[in-house]
């Protein structure tokens, strides 16, 4: 019973997966008919049926594009690039996107080793670089069974040495994937879904009025109060938006 129940599982999963991959198809054949309404809604059906890859992103991003619909075209390219972080193609494309929007918000700037150290550990997702930190302490263990088992004193200390310049190497590598997962837990990237939101200054619309951003900018969500949520920009601006103003990009 349990085996016919394994069974009808796999039916079910290759069965979506096929539907899916006809919907995929559907889609881009759609696109490359200049029907992009179409291409979207076949895109997002298999969205909606839970499945998620950078691919499928990035493709109802082009989609909105063409459709010059900023704020859902922003949002498909941040999520593909959540899951492809260093695809060329997709940057490219969303700074594409961006250059469409009204708000130019700055970045404040880093200091130097603030600056290399972002530069290096952006290269690779937190869980690559736990990965890198695995591989490190492998080879700390092989170094250090081999500088018992070599005859030769130069062998030996090179062996010895080796092994503990892996496990050097491999400590820093746990010290940055604990780092940048915990940058990207307190993370929480939203997109202005709005044509144009007054951000309040507190959680309430009888508050004063701190700034307005418009469709498209990219906030970073720090709290939610109720149906509010206090955003900061990468300028240093903070503020209170309502809810249903933005859209959170980890919604996978």
């Amino acid at each position: 019973m349990k085996n016919l129940y394994y069974i009808l599982i796999l039916c079910v999963s290759f069965c979506g997966f096929a539907q899916n991959n006809t919907l995929f198809e559907k889609g881009n054949k759609a696109y490359n008919e200049g029907s992009y309404e179409e291409a979207a809604s076949h895109y997002q059906k298999i969205i909606d049926q839970g499945e998620h890859s950078a691919e499928l992103y990035f493709n109802l991003g082009n989609t909105y594009y063409k459709l010059n619909k900023i704020a859902p075209s922003i949002y498909n390219y941040e999520k593909a690039l959540l899951l492809k972080p260093n695809d060329t193609e997709i940057k490219n494309n969303l700074a594409f996107a961006q250059n469409m929007t009204l708000d130019a918000i700055e970045v404040l700037p880093e200091t130097g080793l603030s600056r290399l150290y972002r530069s290096l550990t952006s290269k690779l997702s937190f869980d690559a670089w736990a990965y890198l930190s695995i591989v490190c302490m492998f080879l700390f263990v092989v170094g250090y069974i081999l500088y018992y088992f070599l005859n030769y004193a130069t062998h030996k200390r090179i062996s010895f040495i080796s092994s503990f310049v892996f496990l050097f190497i491999g400590l820093s590598l746990v010290l940055i994937a604990y780092l940048e997962y915990k940058k990207f837990k307190n993370d929480q990237p939203a997109i202005v879904f709005d044509t144009e939101v007054i951000i309040k200054s507190e959680p309430n619309n009888r508050s004063e009025e701190t700034f307005r951003l418009h469709e498209g900018a990219k906030v970073n969500v720090e709290e939610t109060l109720n149906e509010w949520k206090k955003i900061k920009l990468t300028d240093g601006k903070t503020g209170w938006i309502p809810s249903k103003s933005i859209k959170m990009l980890k919604n996978f």
